[in-house]
């Protein structure tokens, strides 16, 4: 049975699967949808690969949970808890996945999330929802307010990361609040 630890903020779940390896190699069971309480079915699996230095920015979803996997290289994961009424609203942690590590994050809809490659890497993972670009909102990487510490001395961005907006310039209309989901 894989263990969990929960940090800062609520909801987020890390889960250290059980590693199992011999003279062959080893075995990960690195998902099940039993481990995340809040989790619903997982319908889509994506692949990003990074090289060091690079910043996704933070995105966060209204509706959308992620489920995150480092297989190769070191991420320094950023997460700033955007839900109205949470008791954690407000509260940013980082947490660094390593490859080599064997380590899943369960990231819930209105928790921002970005990640630094600290090397180059390869990022594994599974959303409970459909690509929908009305539910990709985004919250400026370096915004005083959530006081992220990336790890990265030059960073480099994508033009909509830069462009995303403060944590105080989101439209009521665009901030999640806690236990909606739908």
């Amino acid at each position: 049975m894989p263990s969990f630890l929960s940090g800062a903020i609520d909801d987020v779940l890390l889960v250290a699967p059980d590693v199992h390896g011999d003279e062959r190699g080893r075995f990960v069971e690195t998902y099940r949808r039993q481990w995340l309480p809040l989790g619903r079915e997982m319908l889509q699996g994506n692949r990003s690969e990074k090289q060091a230095g690079a910043i996704v920015g933070l995105h966060y979803h209204l509706h959308q949970a992620d489920y995150w996997y480092v297989l190769r290289g070191r991420a320094r994961v950023v997460l700033h808890d955007l839900r109205e009424g949470s008791r954690t609203d407000g509260v940013t942690e980082s947490i660094v996945l390593d490859g080599e590590e064997d380590r899943g994050l369960f990231i819930p809809p209105g928790v921002a999330h970005g990640f630094a490659a600290l090397t180059d890497l390869l990022l594994w993972y599974l959303v409970d929802g459909y690509y929908n670009p009305a539910d990709e909102l985004g919250l400026a990487w370096d915004d005083p307010d959530v006081g992220a510490d990336w790890g990265v001395a030059e960073p480099v961005l994508s033009a909509r990361d830069q462009a995303n907006p403060r944590r105080a310039e989101i439209a009521p209309a665009l901030r999640p609040r806690a236990g909606l989901r739908t």
